[in-house]
């Protein structure tokens, strides 16, 4: 991973996958998570793609300053980073937090996305008071007790046994973020409501969702699709709500028909 340091003194790591003169798709990661939770998708992406994930502030390598973020700032760090690295447009998927950021990116910022993918998203996700009490706890017992929880509504109740090396990654990744970080990234989503303004994404938008997914139901992902001017909706099942990694070639499958139509993945 590459860091850099953007204009309020954070700094983000990143990295790129496949080839130097393929079009650039950024990936945005999920609450808790970080850059390798896309791991699945790599090896089929970057034949297509040239790969730039980078870790949320708050997260993995990243920096996790203290304090409540926004996501108008969350979104800021999207275009500070793609400014930071020369490039103009580029096709974005994001997942659960990374989907409420590339939601923000599509009204603040359309110029530098060509296509979207809102993954296991939603515009709103209250009350406010169920974030306050999880930033509290975290703040206060760390993450462990929040990665078992976590790892209970991010799969369907058969996926941990099937799949134990996928889930046991995820939840490393649980247990290794910074409290403040994550409890930052919490203050965001507590304060978020793109639910007025989801009507003004105009980009081409694909919009998937996990059948059984908790976090963000179905529902959240139809109100997205509905909503925008120019979107499909994908459902993937079974999946709850880190559909990437359960049902890995499926939602490889749709990110390429929908990214490159002509593509054979």
């Amino acid at each position: 991973m590459e860091r850099i340091k953007l204009g309020d003194g954070t700094a983000l790591a990143y990295r790129f996958d496949g080839p130097a003169d393929a079009p650039v798709l950024l990936l945005s990661n999920s609450l808790g998570t970080d850059h390798a939770m896309w791991d699945p998708q790599i090896e089929g992406l970057t034949r297509h793609f040239r790969v730039l994930r980078y870790d949320q502030r708050g997260h993995g390598a990243s920096d996790a300053p203290a304090g409540a973020y926004s996501m108008d700032r969350m979104g800021r760090d999207v275009v500070d980073l793609l400014d930071a690295l020369g490039i103009a447009r580029v096709q974005f998927c994001g997942l659960s937090l990374g989907g409420m950021v590339g939601q923000w990116l599509a009204v603040h910022e359309p110029e530098r996305i060509r296509k979207l993918i809102l993954a296991n998203t939603s515009a709103y996700m209250g009350p406010p008071s169920g974030w306050q009490s999880r930033i509290e706890g975290v703040l206060a017992n760390g993450m462990a007790p929040l990665a078992q929880a976590s790892i209970g509504r991010w799969f369907t109740p058969g996926f941990p046994a099937e799949a134990p090396e996928a889930v046991e990654r995820i939840r490393q990744m649980l247990l290794a973020n910074n409290p403040a970080g994550y409890a930052g990234c919490c203050a965001a989503i507590r304060d978020m409501d793109q639910r007025m303004t989801a009507h003004l994404n105009r980009l081409p938008t694909l919009v998937i969702a996990g059948a059984q997914d908790l976090a963000t139901p179905v529902e959240a992902s139809r109100f997205l699709a509905d909503t925008a001017g120019n979107a499909l909706l994908h459902i993937l099942e079974p999946a709850a709500h880190l559909s990437n990694v359960e049902q890995p070639d499926g939602f490889l499958l749709a990110m390429v028909k929908f990214l490159t139509p002509a593509q054979i993945v």
